[in-house]
């Protein structure tokens, strides 16, 4: 049996980090790779023949020699998982759907899927592998019971290309034992976490080190769910750090009681771990209270915050606002807070309802949900329901705003200061070799700061530690941080650079000008679409062959719209033309790639993924 999985493209968000992964980082192509699948892989048969295809790091193939193609996905990837399971079946091919959103809505995949997974893999895919080789196979496995973890199998790193992702993926336990009413984790996994003994983890990284990994995440919702077994993990890991030269590097999902545990913090940094991602949501705790997040209401948030970088563990953090007794001040309180803490990661969300969660059935007998909404990105200017002391577009532009202001040079150099003023001594870990890490700064200097001109230098040079230079390997990350996050508003928000001001319409009449010769004798159409809850979309179609020139024109032209405004282009090409000149065109559009979909061929059904573009 052949099988072919497939990890859709993610939609890029503040989560993606891409310039620092294309300008900084070496030409890495996404920050983690599907763990999900080399698990999936693990747990098939011996004897077939397993591929994995992950669309964010390389292109799909068309016509794959597959007899089975499996497609998971999140939900921020949902539209694409179902897209490609049309386009794969159309074809002829068996499909089956599976990831973390076909386990909350199997039903939106009856359509377009021969086969749905919903829930934990252990256990029911064997039994489809099983059914599937005996001729009869069900359209739904869905796990209702609980999968012990002692039962998963070391994941197929092998079948991964790790060396495009800028840190490999290790999962430890799942379930959370709170109650946050806007959260799916315990609707999936339940809320008594479940953990893989430490000599499976020893196992799983036994296997990376041989693929040459040095850096791993702990993709746990919450590895401290259990203190208990999580300290038990923790000593495990101190000990393989000792035996293998301390050459791994650690980053987790924790909560905030993290820093009520002066042990627990301890072995964190014994154990190597650099960083923990906090769900700190907002620093008023009623409203905390409200969401059910009792667990960051034990104390003072910015004295726990300070307690953890104390230990020497660095923090990414998501914030949220929308919650019913958020105002437009929230925005202001949440800045403050974001700024004394030194949090750079501060992944900042509008609150958004995810199916089969409490909040969303709330919501929905309130009648506050918004027909059509997109659920399965909160790092998007909008959500998908109506706030409650606020207007919708109150929440959006002080969205923005506070983007804005953090985002700042100014506000980047101060956060970095708040954070060194109560940093800690860092774990003892090898780190990057000399000439990878000058390759790093050197980036950093010629691509981030020398493009922000003195200002920006003078910010970045008072941000130094003179008087403790091990802390430079931080200053260095969170600069590097902050300007990702800066790249991805100014390109989706139009924040803080002055040339993404033009608007769709304007664009759009701009674009058929410059196109005016080939619209005239018929070989271009031009239409601009807009969509509700969605940026306006130029479509341009090509009619006959796409020639040389007009290949030239539409790579600079499409470029200057897509960075002078926000508007997305489609681009349909009945038939390819020359390959080079295609080619051409795709690299001119890969910086915009998120933005630009290319369609090809008979029915426009065949969607080419466009490449990064080079480094500069």
């Amino acid at each position: 049996m052949r099988l072919l999985l497939i990890n859709p493209a993610l939609p890029e968000s503040f989560w993606s980090f891409r310039w620092a992964l294309e300008s900084v980082l070496g030409g890495k192509r996404s920050l983690n790779p599907p763990l999900g699948l080399a698990t999936l892989a693990a747990l098939c048969p011996s004897d077939w023949e397993v591929t994995i295809v992950d669309e964010n790091v390389e292109p799909l193939p068309l016509r794959p020699e597959a007899d089975l193609i499996g497609i998971g996905g999140m939900g921020v990837q949902a539209p694409r998982q179902k897209q490609l399971l049309r386009f794969y079946r159309e074809k002829g091919y068996r499909v089956v759907a599976g990831g973390s959103y076909a386990s909350l809505c199997p039903e939106e995949y009856f359509e377009v899927a021969d086969h749905v997974i919903a829930g934990e893999a252990e256990y029911i895919w064997p039994r489809m592998c099983e059914d599937l080789e005996a001729g009869s196979p069900k359209a739904l496995y869905r796990e209702t019971g609980n999968v012990k973890l002692e039962d998963s199998p070391v994941p197929r790193f092998d079948l991964l290309k790790l060396e495009r992702y800028a840190t490999a993926s290790l999962q430890l336990s799942r379930g959370c034992p709170y109650r946050c009413d806007f959260c799916d984790i315990i609707v999936m996994f339940g809320r008594k976490p479940r953990y893989k003994a430490p000599e499976q983890i020893g196992r799983e990284l036994d296997a990376l080190r041989r693929q040459g990994v040095r850096k791993v995440f702990f993709v746990d919702d919450n590895f401290i769910g259990h203190k208990a077994r999580a300290k038990e993990t923790l000593r495990y890991l101190a000990g393989y750090q000792e035996r293998h030269g301390r050459a791994l590097r650690f980053g987790t999902e924790a909560s905030l009681n993290l820093a009520d545990d002066p042990e627990l913090l301890e072995l964190f940094r014994e154990a190597g771990f650099e960083w923990a991602f906090l769900g700190l949501e907002t620093p008023d705790p009623e409203t905390l209270r409200e969401a059910a997040k009792t667990q960051n209401t034990t104390g003072d948030m910015l004295s726990a915050v300070r307690r953890i970088h104390a230990a020497g563990i660095d923090i990414l953090a998501g914030f949220i606002v929308g919650f019913d007794r958020d105002t437009p001040a929230t925005f202001g309180k949440q800045r403050r807070f974001i700024l004394d803490s030194g949090i750079m990661v501060a992944m900042v969300g509008l609150l958004t309802a995810l199916p089969r969660t409490p909040l969303f059935d709330r919501l929905k007998r309130e009648g506050r949900l918004i027909e059509g909404a997109a659920h399965g990105d909160n790092t998007r200017a909008g959500t998908n329901f109506v706030p409650k002391l606020m207007t919708l577009e109150q929440m959006q532009a002080g969205y923005k705003r506070l983007y804005r202001d953090l985002l700042a040079d100014g506000a980047i150099a101060a956060r970095i200061r708040n954070k060194l003023a109560h940093f800690g001594a860092p774990a003892r870990l090898v780190r990057e070799r000399p000439l990878e890490a000058a390759k790093i700064v050197w980036n950093l200097l010629t691509r981030g700061i020398a493009r922000g001109g003195l200002p920006r230098a003078w910010h970045f040079l008072r941000s130094i530690p003179l008087t403790r230079p091990g802390q430079l390997p931080l200053v260095i990350n969170d600069w590097i941080s902050g300007l990702a996050l800066r790249d991805y508003a100014e390109r989706h928000f139009g924040l803080l650079a002055r040339r993404a001001r033009m608007s769709p319409e304007r664009a759009a009449v701009l674009l058929r000008a410059k196109l005016r010769r080939w619209g005239k004798r018929g070989a271009v159409h031009l239409t601009l679409r807009r969509a509700r809850h969605a940026e306006p979309q130029i479509a341009v179609r090509v009619i006959g062959t796409l020639d040389a020139a007009l290949a030239r024109r539409l790579a600079r032209q499409l470029r200057a719209v897509l960075e002078r405004s926000r508007a997305r282009v489609v681009l349909a090409l009945e038939s390819l033309g020359e390959q080079a000149e295609l080619e051409r065109l795709v690299r001119a559009l890969g910086r915009h790639r998120d933005r630009v979909r290319i369609v090809v061929g008979e029915g426009l059904r065949e969607l080419l993924r466009l490449e990064p573009a080079p480094a500069s």
